[in-house]
């Protein structure tokens, strides 16, 4: 073989060689981006509140300790619908949502109606001082181990189940809730008996 072939064949495989790591980046890129939109839902803004999907099955034996350092449990609120909403004071499309969230708790507390924030893993005082300053209401309890994430089998923010007067899970969100969507399925499961 030349010298000249020599150089040309060197020049092919180097061109392999680039082409073939360039493949490669392209291709861990794109894995990377499409494994981190699987859980990103807390660190997007929500543009739109999703639908909740219709569930049935028995509520989850939860109990942790609220913002007062009270031990709370889920059996404690049987007999009324409780909307379970895992969140973050971290998260975007969390804290977009409590002001809605606040608003239907005080329009239909009287109709038996409560809402169980659950506050995804930040210290007891880091909570409480957020819930002040929000002028959240309804309440909230403290998950650092992430037993409500678990119990519901999901480790998005937010997430939200409701749970009817009987104690079972009838609507589960994983998204930010709009107005609309409580007045639609939740007012519903609140005129049942």
């Amino acid at each position: 073989m030349t010298k000249k072939n020599r150089r040309k064949n060197n020049s092919k495989a180097g061109l392999t060689f680039i082409l073939g790591v360039g493949l490669v980046l392209i291709g861990l890129a794109a894995l990377l981006v499409l494994t981190g939109e699987k859980n990103t839902t807390a660190s997007q803004p929500a543009s739109r509140s999703v639908t909740p999907m219709e569930v049935s099955y028995p509520a989850p034996e939860l109990a942790l300790q609220n913002v007062n350092g009270e031990t709370e449990s889920l059996i404690g609120y049987r007999d009324q619908v409780v909307l379970v909403n895992n969140w973050a004071t971290w998260c975007p499309p969390c804290k977009a949502e409590i002001p809605t969230l606040e608003s239907y708790y005080k329009a239909h507390t009287t109709d038996g109606f409560v809402i169980i924030g659950v506050e995804a893993g930040e210290p007891q005082n880091d909570v409480l001082k957020f819930v002040q300053e929000s002028g959240m209401t309804y309440p909230v309890w403290i998950d650092l181990n992430g037993a409500a994430l678990d119990a519901f089998n999901n480790e998005n923010l937010p997430s939200s189940y409701v749970i009817d007067r009987k104690g079972i899970v009838r609507l589960a969100w994983v998204g930010e809730i709009n107005r609309e969507m409580l007045e639609k399925y939740v007012t519903l499961l609140l005129m049942e008996n």
